[in-house]
Protein backbone atom coordinates (compact mmCIF):
# COMPACT_ATOMS: atom_id res chain seq x y z
CA UNK A 1 0.00 0.00 0.00
CA UNK A 2 1.32 3.46 -0.83
CA UNK A 3 0.94 6.35 1.57
CA UNK A 4 1.34 9.87 0.35
CA UNK A 5 2.29 12.96 2.26
CA UNK A 6 1.68 16.39 0.81
CA UNK A 7 5.00 18.03 -0.17
CA UNK A 8 6.82 15.39 1.92
CA UNK A 9 6.72 17.82 4.82
CA UNK A 10 6.85 15.32 7.67
CA UNK A 11 10.58 14.71 7.30
CA UNK A 12 11.24 18.45 7.56
CA UNK A 13 9.06 19.18 10.55
CA UNK A 14 9.22 18.35 14.22
CA UNK A 15 6.01 17.44 15.99
CA UNK A 16 5.52 17.86 19.70
CA UNK A 17 1.87 16.82 19.91
CA UNK A 18 -0.46 14.23 18.39
CA UNK A 19 -4.14 15.26 18.51
CA UNK A 20 -6.61 12.40 18.14
CA UNK A 21 -10.32 12.20 17.51
CA UNK A 22 -11.97 9.34 19.42
CA UNK A 23 -14.93 7.62 17.77
CA UNK A 24 -14.32 5.82 14.46
CA UNK A 25 -10.69 6.94 14.66
CA UNK A 26 -9.14 4.99 17.53
CA UNK A 27 -11.42 2.08 16.67
CA UNK A 28 -12.87 1.18 13.25
CA UNK A 29 -16.28 2.16 11.95
CA UNK A 30 -16.86 -1.55 11.36
CA UNK A 31 -17.16 -2.05 15.13
CA UNK A 32 -20.80 -1.04 14.73
CA UNK A 33 -20.86 1.28 17.75
CA UNK A 34 -21.68 4.36 15.68
CA UNK A 35 -24.78 2.62 14.34
CA UNK A 36 -25.97 2.17 17.92
CA UNK A 37 -25.25 5.84 18.65
CA UNK A 38 -27.41 6.89 15.70
CA UNK A 39 -30.24 4.65 16.86
CA UNK A 40 -30.15 6.18 20.33
CA UNK A 41 -30.04 9.73 18.98
CA UNK A 42 -33.08 9.11 16.81
CA UNK A 43 -34.91 7.51 19.72
CA UNK A 44 -34.13 10.54 21.87
CA UNK A 45 -35.51 12.86 19.21
CA UNK A 46 -38.66 10.78 19.00
CA UNK A 47 -39.33 10.03 22.67
CA UNK A 48 -37.79 12.98 24.49
CA UNK A 49 -38.30 15.85 22.06
CA UNK A 50 -41.54 14.66 20.48
CA UNK A 51 -40.31 15.00 16.91
CA UNK A 52 -42.49 13.19 14.39
CA UNK A 53 -41.08 9.74 13.67
CA UNK A 54 -41.18 10.09 9.91
CA UNK A 55 -39.07 13.25 10.11
CA UNK A 56 -36.42 12.00 12.51
CA UNK A 57 -34.02 10.16 10.15
CA UNK A 58 -33.71 12.95 7.58
CA UNK A 59 -33.58 15.64 10.27
CA UNK A 60 -30.77 13.74 11.94
CA UNK A 61 -28.80 13.70 8.68
CA UNK A 62 -29.44 17.41 8.02
CA UNK A 63 -28.42 18.48 11.52
CA UNK A 64 -25.20 16.49 11.37
CA UNK A 65 -24.43 17.92 7.94
CA UNK A 66 -24.83 21.53 9.04
CA UNK A 67 -23.66 21.40 12.65
CA UNK A 68 -21.16 18.59 13.13
CA UNK A 69 -23.28 16.89 15.80
CA UNK A 70 -27.01 16.29 16.09
CA UNK A 71 -27.00 17.70 19.62
CA UNK A 72 -25.52 20.97 18.41
CA UNK A 73 -28.04 21.12 15.59
CA UNK A 74 -31.04 20.46 17.79
CA UNK A 75 -30.05 23.32 20.08
CA UNK A 76 -29.53 25.60 17.10
CA UNK A 77 -32.98 25.10 15.63
CA UNK A 78 -34.79 25.75 18.91
CA UNK A 79 -34.99 22.56 20.99
CA UNK A 80 -34.25 23.05 24.67
CA UNK A 81 -32.93 20.07 26.65
CA UNK A 82 -30.29 19.16 29.21
CA UNK A 83 -26.99 18.05 27.73
CA UNK A 84 -26.34 15.49 30.45
CA UNK A 85 -29.74 13.93 29.82
CA UNK A 86 -28.97 13.69 26.11
CA UNK A 87 -25.59 12.08 26.66
CA UNK A 88 -26.96 9.67 29.25
CA UNK A 89 -29.66 8.54 26.84
CA UNK A 90 -27.43 8.36 23.76
CA UNK A 91 -24.15 7.05 25.19
CA UNK A 92 -25.16 5.65 28.56
CA UNK A 93 -27.02 2.73 26.98
CA UNK A 94 -24.40 1.75 24.39
CA UNK A 95 -23.17 -1.86 24.14
CA UNK A 96 -19.52 -1.01 24.79
CA UNK A 97 -18.72 -4.72 24.70
CA UNK A 98 -18.60 -4.23 20.92
CA UNK A 99 -15.17 -2.69 21.47
CA UNK A 100 -12.23 -4.97 22.21
CA UNK A 101 -8.82 -4.28 23.81
CA UNK A 102 -6.30 -3.10 21.20
CA UNK A 103 -2.78 -3.99 22.40
CA UNK A 104 -1.32 -3.20 18.95
CA UNK A 105 -2.50 0.40 19.08
CA UNK A 106 -1.52 0.65 22.73
CA UNK A 107 2.05 -0.36 21.92
CA UNK A 108 2.21 2.07 19.00
CA UNK A 109 1.06 4.98 21.14
CA UNK A 110 3.33 4.18 24.07
CA UNK A 111 6.34 3.82 21.77
CA UNK A 112 6.12 7.50 20.83
CA UNK A 113 7.52 9.96 23.40
CA UNK A 114 5.28 12.72 22.06
CA UNK A 115 2.36 14.41 23.82
CA UNK A 116 -0.96 12.80 22.90
CA UNK A 117 -4.31 14.53 23.39
CA UNK A 118 -7.87 13.37 22.70
CA UNK A 119 -10.23 15.92 21.10
CA UNK A 120 -13.78 14.59 20.92
CA UNK A 121 -17.26 16.04 20.57
CA UNK A 122 -18.53 13.29 22.88
CA UNK A 123 -18.99 13.57 26.65
CA UNK A 124 -16.38 12.66 29.26
CA UNK A 125 -18.10 9.46 30.43
CA UNK A 126 -18.29 8.09 26.89
CA UNK A 127 -14.64 8.89 26.19
CA UNK A 128 -13.57 7.17 29.41
CA UNK A 129 -15.58 4.04 28.62
CA UNK A 130 -14.24 3.80 25.07
CA UNK A 131 -10.61 4.22 26.15
CA UNK A 132 -11.10 1.69 28.94
CA UNK A 133 -12.56 -0.90 26.56
CA UNK A 134 -9.67 -0.35 24.14
CA UNK A 135 -7.10 -0.53 26.92
CA UNK A 136 -5.81 2.95 26.10
CA UNK A 137 -6.82 4.86 29.21
CA UNK A 138 -3.23 5.69 30.16
CA UNK A 139 -1.96 6.54 26.68
CA UNK A 140 -3.04 10.19 26.57
CA UNK A 141 -2.01 13.31 28.43
CA UNK A 142 -5.56 14.59 28.58
CA UNK A 143 -9.05 14.29 27.11
CA UNK A 144 -10.77 17.38 25.74
CA UNK A 145 -14.46 16.50 25.57
CA UNK A 146 -17.87 18.11 25.23
CA UNK A 147 -17.80 19.27 28.86
CA UNK A 148 -14.35 20.84 28.46
CA UNK A 149 -15.60 23.21 25.79
CA UNK A 150 -19.15 23.69 27.10
CA UNK A 151 -18.69 23.74 30.88
CA UNK A 152 -20.72 26.90 31.47
CA UNK A 153 -23.88 25.83 29.64
CA UNK A 154 -25.89 22.79 30.67
CA UNK A 155 -28.34 23.24 27.81
CA UNK A 156 -31.22 24.45 29.95
CA UNK A 157 -31.34 27.99 28.59
CA UNK A 158 -32.76 29.11 25.23
CA UNK A 159 -30.37 28.83 22.34
CA UNK A 160 -28.87 31.99 20.91
CA UNK A 161 -28.99 32.67 17.21
CA UNK A 162 -25.79 32.23 15.27
CA UNK A 163 -24.83 32.14 11.63
CA UNK A 164 -22.91 29.09 10.46
CA UNK A 165 -20.25 30.07 7.96
CA UNK A 166 -17.49 27.81 6.63
CA UNK A 167 -16.26 26.57 9.96
CA UNK A 168 -16.69 29.86 11.82
CA UNK A 169 -19.29 30.65 14.48
CA UNK A 170 -20.53 34.25 14.57
CA UNK A 171 -22.88 35.20 17.40
CA UNK A 172 -25.98 37.26 16.73
CA UNK A 173 -27.61 38.71 19.83
CA UNK A 174 -31.23 38.08 18.81
CA UNK A 175 -33.13 35.32 20.61
CA UNK A 176 -33.66 31.97 18.96
CA UNK A 177 -36.82 31.79 16.85
CA UNK A 178 -39.36 28.98 17.09
CA UNK A 179 -38.18 25.65 15.77
CA UNK A 180 -36.34 26.16 12.51
CA UNK A 181 -37.27 23.83 9.64
CA UNK A 182 -33.85 22.45 8.85
CA UNK A 183 -35.09 19.96 6.27
CA UNK A 184 -36.91 22.66 4.34
CA UNK A 185 -33.78 24.79 4.43
CA UNK A 186 -31.66 21.87 3.19
CA UNK A 187 -34.07 21.14 0.35
CA UNK A 188 -34.58 24.76 -0.66
CA UNK A 189 -31.70 26.95 0.56
CA UNK A 190 -32.73 30.58 0.91
CA UNK A 191 -29.94 33.09 0.46
CA UNK A 192 -31.92 35.63 2.46
CA UNK A 193 -32.48 33.29 5.41
CA UNK A 194 -29.79 32.92 8.05
CA UNK A 195 -29.09 29.36 9.09
CA UNK A 196 -29.22 29.39 12.91
CA UNK A 197 -26.14 28.06 14.62
CA UNK A 198 -25.79 26.34 17.93
CA UNK A 199 -24.38 27.83 21.12
CA UNK A 200 -22.56 24.49 21.48
CA UNK A 201 -18.81 24.62 20.87
CA UNK A 202 -17.75 21.60 18.81
CA UNK A 203 -15.89 20.38 15.75
CA UNK A 204 -15.82 21.24 12.87
CA UNK A 205 -15.97 24.91 13.87
CA UNK A 206 -12.79 26.91 14.26
CA UNK A 207 -13.81 28.23 17.67
CA UNK A 208 -13.58 24.70 19.10
CA UNK A 209 -10.09 24.16 17.68
CA UNK A 210 -8.87 27.52 18.95
CA UNK A 211 -10.09 26.68 22.44
CA UNK A 212 -8.35 23.31 22.30
CA UNK A 213 -5.08 24.94 21.24
CA UNK A 214 -5.29 27.28 24.24
CA UNK A 215 -6.41 24.67 26.79
CA UNK A 216 -3.79 22.07 25.81
CA UNK A 217 -1.03 24.54 24.92
CA UNK A 218 -0.90 23.26 21.34
CA UNK A 219 1.15 24.80 18.56
CA UNK A 220 -0.74 23.89 15.36
CA UNK A 221 2.29 23.74 13.04
CA UNK A 222 3.92 21.25 15.42
CA UNK A 223 0.82 19.11 15.82
CA UNK A 224 -0.44 16.12 13.85
CA UNK A 225 -4.24 15.74 13.86
CA UNK A 226 -5.92 12.35 13.33
CA UNK A 227 -9.66 12.23 12.52
CA UNK A 228 -12.15 10.26 10.43
CA UNK A 229 -14.15 13.37 9.46
CA UNK A 230 -13.04 15.26 6.37
CA UNK A 231 -14.77 18.43 7.60
CA UNK A 232 -12.87 18.36 10.87
CA UNK A 233 -9.62 17.80 9.03
CA UNK A 234 -10.23 20.64 6.59
CA UNK A 235 -10.85 23.02 9.48
CA UNK A 236 -7.69 21.76 11.15
CA UNK A 237 -5.72 22.28 7.95
CA UNK A 238 -6.89 25.88 7.68
CA UNK A 239 -5.55 26.36 11.19
CA UNK A 240 -2.16 24.87 10.16
CA UNK A 241 -2.45 21.42 11.71
CA UNK A 242 -0.85 18.53 9.85
CA UNK A 243 -3.85 16.35 9.00
CA UNK A 244 -4.20 12.56 8.88
CA UNK A 245 -7.44 11.05 7.55
CA UNK A 246 -8.16 7.77 9.31
CA UNK A 247 -10.32 5.11 7.68
CA UNK A 248 -9.69 6.11 4.08
CA UNK A 249 -7.31 5.27 1.27
CA UNK A 250 -7.49 8.34 -0.96
CA UNK A 251 -6.62 11.98 -0.34
CA UNK A 252 -8.82 15.02 -0.62
CA UNK A 253 -8.09 18.72 -0.23
CA UNK A 254 -7.15 19.47 3.35
CA UNK A 255 -5.59 16.05 3.96
CA UNK A 256 -1.85 15.53 4.25
CA UNK A 257 -1.83 11.79 4.86
CA UNK A 258 -4.33 8.91 4.76
CA UNK A 259 -4.53 5.76 6.86
CA UNK A 260 -6.91 2.93 6.13
CA UNK A 261 -6.52 2.02 9.80
CA UNK A 262 -4.97 3.72 12.80
CA UNK A 263 -2.80 0.59 13.01
CA UNK A 264 -0.97 1.80 9.88
CA UNK A 265 0.57 4.73 11.75
CA UNK A 266 4.10 3.42 11.88
CA UNK A 267 4.10 2.30 8.24
CA UNK A 268 2.67 5.59 6.98
CA UNK A 269 4.48 7.93 9.36
CA UNK A 270 7.89 6.31 10.00
CA UNK A 271 9.59 9.65 10.63
CA UNK A 272 7.69 9.96 13.91
CA UNK A 273 9.42 6.84 15.19
CA UNK A 274 12.77 7.78 13.66
CA UNK A 275 12.62 11.08 15.51
CA UNK A 276 11.72 9.20 18.69
CA UNK A 277 14.74 6.90 18.25
CA UNK A 278 17.03 9.88 17.68
CA UNK A 279 15.69 11.48 20.83
CA UNK A 280 16.37 8.32 22.83
CA UNK A 281 19.90 8.03 21.42
CA UNK A 282 20.57 11.67 22.24
CA UNK A 283 19.43 11.17 25.83
CA UNK A 284 21.59 8.03 26.20
CA UNK A 285 24.62 9.74 24.70
CA UNK A 286 24.23 12.79 26.94
CA UNK A 287 24.04 10.53 29.98
CA UNK A 288 27.24 8.75 29.01
CA UNK A 289 29.15 11.99 28.53
CA UNK A 290 27.98 13.32 31.87
CA UNK A 291 29.20 10.16 33.63
CA UNK A 292 32.64 10.24 31.98
CA UNK A 293 33.10 13.91 32.83
CA UNK A 294 32.33 13.17 36.43
CA UNK A 295 35.04 10.50 36.55
CA UNK A 296 37.64 12.79 34.96
CA UNK A 297 36.87 15.56 37.40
Amino acid sequence: MEYKDENHQISHQKYDCLLFDLDDTLYPLSSGLSVEVTKNIQEYMLKKLGIEGSKVPQMCVSLYKHYGTTLAGLRAIGYNFDYDDFHSFVHGRLPYKMLKPDPVLRNLLLSLPIRKVIFTNADEAHAARVLSRLGLEDCFERIISFETLNSSNKGTVPANKYVAESGKAELHTTSSPETFDIDEFSSHPNADLDLPKTPVVCKPFEEAFQQVFKIANITPVKTMFFDDSIRNLQTGKRLRLHTVWVGNSHKLEGVDCVLESIHNMKEALPDLWEAADEKSESISYSGKVAMETSVIA
